[in-house]
């Protein structure tokens, strides 16, 4: 799912990864199934769009376990993302990657599967990214326990549908 020429012009190998339900979109409390129930958060894109133009890349690591319960496809996945991705960059904040786990523990183990890192650290790799200089932005303790185990040390544990204008600053203000 690889967007081509997103890097920003003054990538420095950092990078924000950010959990998708709950911190970019709405999350109803229950799986977001459809393009129709996906809602971008108010703020979501003003942040990532100041993230972007101080030099990071924008990386989204999200369990959909949905597919592994028949909740949902592999296409409406793909769906909801590739509308994520026109949106992000309408709005001057373009997405680089989005990695997702179909797995749920109820159907068997995974490694991607957060708090796994393997989604993390496929993004570092990938990406040429140090992990000194990237941020974890999620609204579980499993999305920061996936990237502290991958060697991000920096990691925001925000309120479900929270703003991430409240955080914004935070990557700006520690940028090496």
């Amino acid at each position: 799912m690889t967007q081509p020429d997103t890097a920003p012009p003054n990538f420095t190998g950092a990078a924000i990864l950010l959990d998708r339900d709950g911190v970019i979109n709405h999350d109803p409390g229950d799986y977001t199934k459809s393009r129709a129930e996906f809602h971008i958060l108010p703020t979501a894109l003003e942040a990532m769009k100041a993230w972007y133009e101080a030099g990071f890349k924008l990386i989204v690591i999200t369990n959909q376990g949905g597919i592994a319960k028949g909740k949902y496809t592999h296409e409406a996945v793909a769906e909801i993302h590739d509308y994520l991705k026109s949106e992000a960059l309408s709005k001057g904040a373009p997405i680089c990657d989005i990695f997702y786990s179909p797995h749920h523990p109820d159907f068997g183990k995974s490694l991607s599967r957060k708090p796994g890192s393997l989604m993390v650290e496929r993004a570092i790799a990938r990406h040429n990214l140090d992990p000194q200089r990237c941020w974890m932005f999620g609204d579980k303790a499993r999305d920061i326990d996936c990237a502290l185990s991958a060697g991000v040390p920096n990691g925001v544990l925000i309120a479900p549908n929270a703003s991430l204008l409240n955080w914004r600053s935070v990557p700006l203000l520690s940028r090496p």
